[in-house]
Parts: C-alpha cells; sequence; structure tokens
C-alpha cells in the first residue's frame, strides 16, 4: 500500500485587523488644529487631529465630517476634505491601523468656530505652525502633519 506524505501544516495565524480611522487635518494658514486628549485612556496628555475610526456601514467622508462635527463642532461640506495622505500606524502596543488624513482649509463663515465639543474627552483645542508642534504631540498625529507638508501619500509610522 502507498504511503502519501501530507504537506506540512501551516502555522495558523490571526486574521489582521487594522482599524480605519479619519483624521481632520483642519489648517489656517501655517496652522493645524489639535486636541489635547484627556480622560480617555489613551494617549491622554498628548495632542491629536481630531480623528475617529469610521464605524460599520460608514464611508470615509460620511465619518469625517460625523467626528469634525462630534470633536470640535465643525459643519463640513461633503465635497471640502481633500485627502492628503494615508498614514499606516502602529501603536506602542504593536496595534495597527490606517488613517486617511484629509485636509479642510478653514473657514469659519462656512465651517463655524472650533470648539471642544467633547470636554469629557479632551482638556482643550488650540492652533500650532505646522512645524511647531508640541513634543507631547501624539506620534500618529505628528506623522500625519510631516507626510502632508512633505506632500508624501502613503507613510509608516511605529514600524
Amino acid at each position: 500500500m502507498p504511503t502519501h506524505r501530507l504537506p506540512a501544516a501551516r502555522p495558523v495565524r490571526a486574521t489582521p485587523t487594522h482599524p480605519v480611522d479619519v483624521l481632520l487635518l483642519l489648517t489656517d494658514g501655517d496652522h493645524v488644529l489639535l486636541a489635547l486628549r484627556s480622560g480617555t485612556g489613551y494617549a491622554d496628555g498628548q495632542w491629536n487631529l481630531p480623528s475617529g475610526k469610521l464605524e460599520h456601514g460608514e464611508d470615509a467622508l460620511t465619518a469625517l465630517r460625523r467626528e469634525s462635527a462630534e470633536e470640535v463642532g465643525l459643519r463640513l461640506g461633503a465635497d471640502e476634505p481633500r485627502l492628503v495622505t494615508t498614514v499606516h500606524h502602529r501603536t506602542p502596543s504593536g496595534h495597527a491601523r490606517v488613517g486617511l488624513t484629509f485636509e479642510v482649509r478653514h473657514d469659519p463663515v462656512r465651517h463655524g468656530v472650533p470648539v471642544n465639543a467633547e470636554p469629557h474627552k479632551c482638556a482643550g483645542i488650540e492652533w500650532f505652525r505646522w512645524d511647531e508642534l508640541p513634543a507631547s504631540t501624539y506620534p500618529y498625529s505628528a506623522a500625519c502633519v510631516a507626510a502632508w507638508h512633505a506632500s508624501v501619500p502613503l507613510t509608516l509610522s511605529g514600524w
């Protein structure tokens, strides 16, 4: 009776999960708007771009407009956000995320004035020169700003 060798089993690997984030790069001349995280348990005390994850069944532009309203009280038109870079970020704990970064040039008449609309998650918002971000800027947000300024369509952060 012939013997058949079975191929060696491949190691079982976990299915990758890379949440998709949308990040708002709200600009006013050479300044960008950042929010100081607080009370969330993640990156508290660090400045970051207004941002959030896609919800189930939500497209990226709808998510960006929702997050902009929820976090900083802005009204963005559907045709205003312009995708400027994608950042593939890995957190210090090894979790990966994909961030779609959209620029919107701030117009207070159209958008309203930014406010801290989530004081339970944010200690404040502030404008910073893009090239003078605080040392406590979360690396993911800093990578988005740097890639935007350098016109780099895709960048890796934390890898």
